[in-house]
């Protein structure tokens, strides 16, 4: 049964149709149109998500402990229909070389 849906899950992906076929990104802040709990929410909840805060998508995570062992995890902010600068999540990032802890 796994091996059937793992099989059918691949090939839906590799078609890029079907239920696992990700959807093209909306044009515009999606943020924009929850409020700032909505959107910290999703963050929170899902942990690791793509979404549109800005002109293009972007990974959020709910924390430092979604990042790879080299990134840090970054603030970052985005427009919600209540707050401008709303801190929904983290950008993981390679930290510059002023930055590294030699």
């Amino acid at each position: 049964m796994a091996l059937a849906l793992l099989c059918s899950h691949l090939a839906a992906v590799a078609a890029g149709t079907g239920a696992f076929a990700q959807p093209r990104a909306p044009r515009g802040s999606v943020t924009a149109r929850m409020t700032c709990a909505e959107a910290m929410a999703l963050v929170k909840g899902e942990g690791d998500v793509v979404i549109v805060a800005g002109a293009a998508p972007e990974r959020f995570v709910s924390g430092p402990g979604q990042c790879s062992g080299s990134e840090i995890a970054e603030l970052r902010f985005a427009p919600t229909r209540d707050n401008p600068q709303c801190p929904i999540g983290y950008r993981c990032r390679e930290p510059g070389f002023e930055e590294w802890n030699w």
